[in-house]
C-alpha cells in the first residue's frame, strides 16, 4: 500500500530523498547486524569453552571436598570454613560493543595473612591435603567466574540488541521502502498521466485554432 501524498513533482523529489536514506539506513542497520552476529558468535564460544573448563574445575573442587569430609571429623571441618580470611573489591567498569555496553568487572583482593597461606582460612595442624586442593582450586576459580559472569551478561545484551536491529532492518525492508517505492510509481505515473492529459488538450486546442483560421 502506498502512502498517502499529493502526486506532485514536489512530493516526487521529497520521496526521492526520503527513498535515498531509508536506504542507507538500511544498509548501515545491516551491517551493524552483520558485525552484531558476528561478535555475539565469538562472545557464545568463548562462553561455552569457559564454562566448561569452570564446570570441570568445580567438579574436581567438589571431589576433593567430598574426600576431606569423608576424613576430617565434621566438627572440624565446619570450624576450619567458619572464618573465611578473604576480602574482595568488586568494580564494574562498561566496555562499548558496537554501541552496546557490556559490564567488565575488575576485583582486588585483600587477605589477612601474607603469600599463599592467605587462601586457606584455618590452620593446616587438624586439616586434611584435600582440603587445601578444594580450597586452592576455588581460589583459582574466581577471576574465571567473573570472567563467565560478564560474558553470559555480553551474550544477554548482544542478543537483545541484534533482535532490536533486526526488526528496524525488517521494517525499512518488508514496509517502509516497499510503500516509498509504490508511492513513487504512483506519483510518476500520475504525473505522467497528466503531461498526456495536457498534452491532448493543447493538440485539441491547437486544432481548434486551426479550424477557425
Amino acid at each position: 500500500m502506498e502512502i498517502r501524498v499529493n502526486p506532485t513533482r514536489m512530493e516526487l523529489n521529497r520521496l526521492k530523498k526520503r527513498l535515498s536514506m531509508a536506504r542507507r539506513g538500511h544498509k548501515l542497520l545491516k551491517d551493524k547486524q552483520d558485525e552484531l552476529i558476528r561478535q555475539f558468535i565469538l562472545l557464545v564460544r568463548k562462553n561455552k569453552e569457559l564454562r566448561e573448563r569452570i564446570e570441570q574445575e568445580l567438579a574436581g573442587a567438589f571431589a576433593e571436598f567430598l574426600l576431606a569430609r569423608a576424613v576430617m571429623p565434621l566438627e572440624v571441618l565446619e570450624e576450619a570454613l567458619m572464618y573465611p580470611t578473604r576480602d574482595f573489591a568488586l568494580s564494574v567498569h562498561k566496555q562499548n560493543i558496537m554501541s552496546v555496553y557490556v559490564p567488565r568487572f575488575s576485583w582486588q583482593e585483600k587477605t589477612a595473612e601474607q603469600g599463599d597461606a592467605g587462601i586457606y582460612p584455618y590452620g593446616f595442624v587438624d586439616t586434611s591435603a584435600e582440603l587445601d586442593i578444594s580450597i586452592e582450586t576455588l581460589s583459582g576459580i574466581m577471576p574465571e567466574l567473573l570472567e563467565l559472569a560478564q560474558l553470559e551478561k555480553a551474550v544477554e545484551l548482544l542478543a537483545a540488541e541484534i533482535e532490536k536491529t533486526r526488526r528496524r532492518v525488517n521494517a525499512l525492508e518488508h514496509v517502509l521502502i516497499p510503500k516509498i517505492e509504490e508511492t513513487i510509481r504512483y506519483i510518476a505515473m500520475k504525473l505522467d498521466e497528466n503531461e498526456r492529459g495536457a498534452l491532448t488538450r493543447l493538440m485539441k486546442i491547437k486544432d481548434v485554432v486551426r479550424a477557425k483560421t
